[in-house]
């Protein structure tokens, strides 16, 4: 017999286990009541199998532990910080760096510099705190990514895509002195993990420069984006996913990164740039939100965890592995039958909640009834990624985004395929039942960032 396909197995084996608790279904229904029908706000000792976010999650290595050892916890001059710094310059190209909390604090220091009252940020999709930090900073997003993107059934290998007409419309009309920079993530999340090829990211650079616009580069996943242009696009077939990394930074001007995602670490980020004014005022406001500019909020001990984390998300075995495991549970649900955004992403599976209960309008909150669905079948914590997650606009007006998915997102290094089958057959479960599943109405919203800490109850 001829093997078609030969099976891959991760490139580590496990010397330490963490041990989960096993809850009844009764047990759910109340956590998830006390918990206002929100993933977010419930007790993890609730959770059995946490796929909420890839973000801070991971499993750290052996070398990534003893580094923690190593920690420089000096309060200025951390020799920690120089290490992370040199990894980041190696690996990346950049030429300042400002460590952060987290991306998030990066994001804020980011549109204190570069935005205005007034300014316009294109951007190849929203995400949820780099749009409210450039909002709050003044500016307003705009949305260029290709239509493609919208479409959780169209299978364009490259969703993540600038429209460069999209592009040319919005300079057009406010010029292009009104927007200090276009906003590109690499395997855009709100799309479904989607890439951006270098191609498009090529004629991007080449647009931006002609017009006199920086490229800002939210970079969280870089590295699975260059495992799929390896995979998928011609010409880079045989070039190392560390070498496509660095020609992705090469086309912009500067970034910012959560290190918790690709990095493989559990806190941790920063900003970089390639401009000396940008980084001196960066540099200036790290100090009054973050902490010394050789720290950041972060500890020595954090730091050289995530240099060594950034060597180890280049290495081609691990990102094959990584992606693998995601690609696994996308062919399980759809063996099932349950409709997710194509094709597959880099750091999950979303999973198409209009599709899955039809009967229920975006009003009545689709994704969030259903990632709670999900839990109480088997204690697998998912996320919405929806009207809940988009929020309002400024006059009060929900948002209402054409994706309403649930996030099955998969925390690198850290559960075994036999986890990914228990959370296939859970969501198979569900939506057997899935016409019997109830809308949800929202009763608590906070100002900000709602979906963290909404609250709701079942129609």
């Amino acid at each position: 017999m001829k093997i078609q396909k030969r099976s891959w197995a991760e490139p580590y084996k496990m010397k330490m286990v963490e041990l989960l608790r096993m809850t009844t279904k009764a047990q759910r229904i109340k956590a998830i009541k006390e918990a206002g029908y929100n993933t977010f706000l419930l007790k993890s000792d609730d959770v059995y199998i946490d796929l909420l976010t890839d973000s801070g999650t991971n499993a750290m290595s052996d070398r990534q532990w003893s580094a923690f050892m190593l920690g420089d916890e000096a309060y200025a001059g951390s020799k920690s910080f120089f290490h992370m710094e040199d990894a980041i310059k190696e690996n990346y190209g950049y030429k300042y760096i400002v460590p952060t909390h987290q991306g998030r604090g990066a994001e804020n220091i980011l549109s204190k510099v570069l935005i205005k009252k007034g300014d316009i940020i294109p951007g190849n999709m929203y995400f949820t705190t780099t749009r409210l930090h450039q909002e709050l900073a003044g500016g307003k997003f705009y949305d260029i990514i290709i239509d493609e993107a919208h479409d959780p059934t169209n299978e364009h290998p490259f969703k993540g895509n600038v429209d460069l007409n999209k592009l040319d419309v919005l300079v057009k009309k406010y010029g292009a002195k009104r927007i200090p920079y276009v906003s590109i993530a690499t395997n855009v999340n709100m799309a479904g993990g989607q890439p951006i090829s270098m191609d498009n990211l090529k004629k991007l650079r080449a647009y931006t420069k002609k017009q006199g616009i920086r490229i800002i580069h939210d970079m969280t996943r870089v590295a699975e984006n260059a495992y799929f242009i390896q995979q998928r696009e011609k010409g880079y077939e045989r070039i190392s996913i560390k070498k496509i990394v660095k020609e992705i930074c090469f086309y912009t001007d500067g970034a910012t990164m959560s290190a918790k995602k690709d990095a493989l670490v559990n806190i941790g980020g920063f900003m970089a740039t390639n401009e000396w004014d940008v980084f001196e005022e960066a540099r200036n406001l790290v100090v009054v939100y973050e902490g010394l500019h050789t720290y950041g909020g972060l500890a020595g001990r954090d730091m050289e965890a995530i240099a060594v984390g950034i060597n180890e998300s280049l290495d081609d075995h691990h990102q094959h592995a990584r992606v693998g495991q995601v690609e696994y549970l996308g062919q399980k649900l759809q063996s099932y039958g349950i409709p997710i955004v194509k094709p597959i992403g880099g750091h999950g599976i979303f999973v198409d909640a209009k599709a899955f209960l039809p009967h229920l309008t975006q009003d009545e909150f689709p994704a969030q009834a259903l990632a709670a669905e999900i839990f109480i079948d088997s204690g697998v914590r998912t996320m919405e990624r929806g009207i809940v997650s988009a929020g309002r606009k400024a006059n009060g007006e929900n948002y209402y985004p054409k994706l309403e998915l649930v996030r099955f997102t998969i925390p690198r290094r850290v559960y075994t395929q036999a986890h990914m089958d228990v959370v296939a057959e859970s969501a198979a479960a569900v939506f057997e039942r899935r016409e019997n599943i109830k809308g949800l109405k929202l009763i608590y919203e906070p100002k900000y960032l709602r979906f963290f800490q909404a609250r709701f109850e079942k129609k």
